[in-house]
């Protein structure tokens, strides 16, 4: 009898603003009720999935990168993951410090793949450290750490930045690497980032909601011509932030169908236009 191969069974997305987590209280009451409800939906959806395990990409806050070797993809293999990274960060993020079990083997298999596919994405073997990165959105996601992590870097904070081609083509490799291995069967993926804000700039606590709209306008249709069309230009009018919507486009490439977007909600004190999205099934 052949083995079953794997595949993924769902894709969600999310904002990482610190705020969500740290000073929730700051936020208009219905704006905080309407994110915190989204993530329970999707939370529930994910249960409802019951993954074999998380394929989780996010960007890097230079927490294990820096401007001297800063990778476009980077892919780690370890069985844990420490986050948030010390426990004062724990602390000001309201995140228990904790280590994230994670599956190595899909890790190493995807990374390997990604090679064969053409990618060239740097290897984390000796552990990720966590910021809010994904601290921040598995706290609601997946509080009690359930679920074995992939956690795969996007680069999303410091130009040159891989094209959102390049990403959303880089999601369609991981599904590709998922479904040419049968130890894992079911795969979720979680990208996370964005939307609009600004970091370490004057603008700081802006939110372009008109960018934040037309963004979702766009990942919800499902048209790839008009989401991929965006220009490095065009981004950064929503913040240098806003480019962490690369995350978006790999969870988009890896199931390739429309989202619903559960909330979106511009949250100043949050410094950052928040939303939680899901793959239609």
């Amino acid at each position: 009898m052949a083995e079953t191969t794997g595949r993924v069974v769902g894709a969600f997305t999310a904002s990482h603003s610190p705020g969500i987590t740290a000073w929730p209280e700051r936020a208009d009451p219905a704006k905080r009720e309407s994110v915190e409800s989204a993530f329970a939906e999707a939370r529930s959806r994910i249960d409802a999935l019951a993954p074999d395990a998380i394929v989780a990409v996010s960007v890097e806050h230079f927490t294990n990168f820096h401007l001297g070797n800063l990778p476009a993809f980077a892919v780690a293999t370890s069985d844990a993951y420490l986050g948030p990274v010390t426990k004062e960060m724990g602390e000001f993020l309201n995140v228990e410090q904790r280590h994230y079990p994670g599956h190595s083997r899909l890790g190493r298999h995807l990374y390997e793949f990604a090679l064969e596919s053409e990618f060239d994405p740097a290897l984390v073997e000796g552990g990720l450290e966590f910021d809010e990165n994904f601290c921040v959105p598995f706290k609601h996601l997946d509080p009690e750490s359930k679920y074995p992590l992939v956690p795969i870097i996007v680069n999303g904070v410091n130009p040159p930045w891989p094209t959102v081609r390049r990403c959303h083509d880089f999601g369609r490799m991981i599904r590709r690497g998922v479904e040419a291995q049968t130890e894992v069967q079911r795969v979720v993926v979680v990208g996370t980032g964005g939307l609009s804000h600004w970091v370490g700039l004057p603008e700081s606590g802006r939110v372009n909601t008109e960018f934040d709209r037309d963004f979702i306008g766009r990942f919800e249709s499902g048209d790839e011509r008009r989401l991929l069309s965006y220009t490095a230009e065009e981004i950064d009018a929503a913040g240098n932030g806003a480019h962490e919507i690369r995350t978006w486009l790999v969870a988009a490439g890896a199931v390739q169908v429309p989202f619903d977007v559960l909330a979106y909600e511009p949250v100043p004190e949050w410094l950052t236009g928040t939303a939680v999205a899901a793959a239609r099934t």
